[in-house]
């Protein structure tokens, strides 16, 4: 293999993505480096991470954080906070790709400001296509900057378009381990607790995306980013349920022909491949054993059950600012799930009003994305107050 001396990023370093990223820059040699990193409230973990990896810069939530954090690292790694400070660490002038790995709406800000600082991004935090999706396109467009995902479904989409050209493309079809909850009676639902929803039968996540995931939001959502990140209409889009998940995505071809990536669930491997591209790198990890997998089953989703993946084929079709309600409103109606405010039913009732009543409108630029994230947050919390004042 080349040398490939690429120096990143890291939005998201104390999360689930984050940890594995740096596994990788660890397996690397060094022929990757890090010059800043961005978390949350885990300053613990990012001190760890600082004292390992040496980055000129760190950002963290709060000033607060950012002075505890001052006392548990080398003196010569600057340390900031806030939005500000994550913009700076996204965008860092030694950086050549930006991991975008942050959860939620707060990835978008900082993963926009490193595209306007021209840097290449390996894209995880699914919710900057999702809400910004119109936008962030024509900026890598303008800035000449690669996409690169990191999600194992749109990894294996952007593995599998390498068979043919983007004018033979017929359909993509994304797998979903179909959650938690597959084999539920949907009559059980109600009694759902949080405990529940966060342990996902495949994958190790956190909280708010395992929730996600068992309400097959996280597939819609990345319906949504497909729709953007390989131009492909959304009608052109399909889901199957694939419990095993073995097979990562299938991309079918005007000729009937389909190509599927298979592999372990390992998040290194897609993490892996938007680092090198477009070589690949070696990883010790265990080889996929077609001999002991047992059958690999598909379904259909089912929608009746698991509407949030409805609304979210709804909203992409609506397109402009209906995406970005979507996603703020299921935020805010997952966390006040995982509060114990809402029911687990609630969840989609919470953006099924919000996108009901919203106003849909094209999106320009970032404060219209802002605006209407802003807007529908503020909408879908008055939905949760309401249920939350029905069920005292």
């Amino acid at each position: 293999m080349k040398s490939l001396k690429k120096t990143i990023s890291v939005l998201g370093s104390t999360g689930s993505i984050g940890t594995n990223t740096l596994d990788i820059v660890r397996r690397s040699g060094g022929e990757i480096a890090v010059a800043g990193l961005a978390a949350g409230q885990n300053i613990e973990l990012l001190a760890e991470q600082v004292r390992e990896f040496r980055p000129e810069c760190v950002s963290v939530m709060s000033e607060e954080l950012a002075g505890r954090l001052r006392e548990m690292i080398p003196a010569e790694t600057e340390v900031m906070w806030g939005k500000d400070g994550c913009k700076q660490v996204a965008s860092l002038d030694a950086v050549d790709m930006t991991v975008s790995a942050m959860v939620g709406a707060a990835g978008l800000i900082p993963t926009v400001a490193a595209m306007e600082a021209g840097k290449d991004i390996a894209l995880a935090n699914k919710e900057t296509l999702v809400a910004a999706g119109p936008l962030v396109t024509r900026l890598a467009k303008e800035r000449d900057v690669r996409m690169l995902p990191v999600d194992s479904e749109h990894s294996a989409i952007f593995q599998c378009l390498q068979a043919g050209s983007h004018s033979e493309i017929k359909r993509l079809v994304l797998t979903a381990s179909g959650g938690p909850f597959r084999k539920v009676d949907p009559s059980d639902f109600p009694g759902i607790t949080p405990e529940q929803a966060v342990n996902h039968p495949k994958w190790s996540m956190g909280a708010k995306i395992s929730v996600d995931s068992s309400t097959l939001m996280n597939k819609g959502l990345e319906v949504i980013e497909a729709r953007w990140l390989f131009d492909v209409p959304v009608n052109d889009i399909d889901v199957a349920v694939h419990p095993q998940s073995i097979i990562h995505s299938m991309v079918e071809y005007a000729d009937g022909s389909v190509i599927a990536q298979l592999g372990m669930p390992d998040m290194r491997i897609p993490i892996s491949i938007a680092l090198y591209w477009p070589e690949r790198m070696e990883l010790d990890l265990p080889s996929l054993d077609l001999f002991t997998m047992g059958d690999l089953t598909f379904e259909p989703p089912r929608l009746d059950d698991f509407p949030c993946l409805r609304l979210a084929f709804q909203a992409a079709e609506a397109e402009g600012n209906a995406p970005t309600a979507l996603n703020a409103s299921n935020e805010i109606a997952v966390d006040a799930f995982l509060q114990g405010r809402i029911g687990y039913l609630d969840i989609a009732r919470v953006s099924m009003d919000v996108l009901d009543s919203f106003p849909v409108e094209d999106i320009h630029d970032l404060d219209d994305v802002l605006q209407a994230d802003a807007l529908a947050r503020v909408k879908a919390e008055g939905v949760v107050q309401n249920i939350s004042e029905m069920k005292r």
